[in-house]
């Protein structure tokens, strides 16, 4: 287990993760897949929020949750991470499908481009839901690459009136582009040459 977390240390160094390792970390892991290898999700926990992988973010059917204060269930001002294998063509198709069901679910809905810049490495993308309900979602689409063989998305809820609104979204923002994707690839099983007769 200790080896395990140095190589998780070293290989976030490597992906430049240096210099925010000895902040408090959120992670979230998961195991291989068909043909997608295990992976693990990284990015500095801000100041003031707690992190859950385990019980909450289970519970829900996500991987990790961000929240600050008490755990109470509700959507508004939790960060999500959420990862599934990749089975559409491209980014862009997982954003295209996310944003016909939201607009089907809410037709007054009105969806907007969510710019920021991407993480090391990742392509991102991003959309802002206005809810007709007055509640906003941010949801950010990012691809670690095809060998990884999955997808992920960063997404918050947010009352369109929240006081606090600007404030979390640069934080939303923070957690998504220090977010760092390793992958668990296994090493091939070595070949035995064949023998002579």
């Amino acid at each position: 287990m200790r080896s395990a977390v140095m190589l998780l240390c070293g290989l976030l160094t490597a992906l430049g993760y240096a210099g925010r390792i000895d902040a408090q970390a959120a992670t979230a892991s998961g195991k291989a897949e068909a043909v997608a290898p295990g992976w693990t999700i990284t990015t500095d926990l801000p100041k003031g929020w707690n992190k859950d992988c385990c019980t909450y973010a289970a519970a829900i059917g996500v991987n990790l949750v961000l929240y600050q204060g008490e755990w109470t269930g509700k959507p508004e001002r939790v960060m999500v991470l959420n990862v599934w294998p990749s089975k559409l063509p491209a980014l862009s198709a997982e954003l295209q499908d996310d944003r016909q069901h939201y607009l089907k679910s809410d037709p007054h809905g009105v969806a907007a481009d969510f710019s920021m810049a991407d993480p090391h490495g990742i392509g991102c993308q991003g959309v802002l839901y206005h809810g007709s309900d007055h509640v906003d979602d941010m949801v950010v689409f990012c691809d670690p690459g095809k060998q990884s063989g999955i997808r992920y998305s960063w997404s918050m809820t947010l009352s369109a009136s929240d006081p606090n609104r600007q404030a979390l979204i640069n934080t939303f923002k923070q957690v998504v582009q220090h977010s760092a994707y390793v992958s668990h690839l296994q090493p091939s099983a070595p070949t035995h040459p064949t023998a002579h007769q």
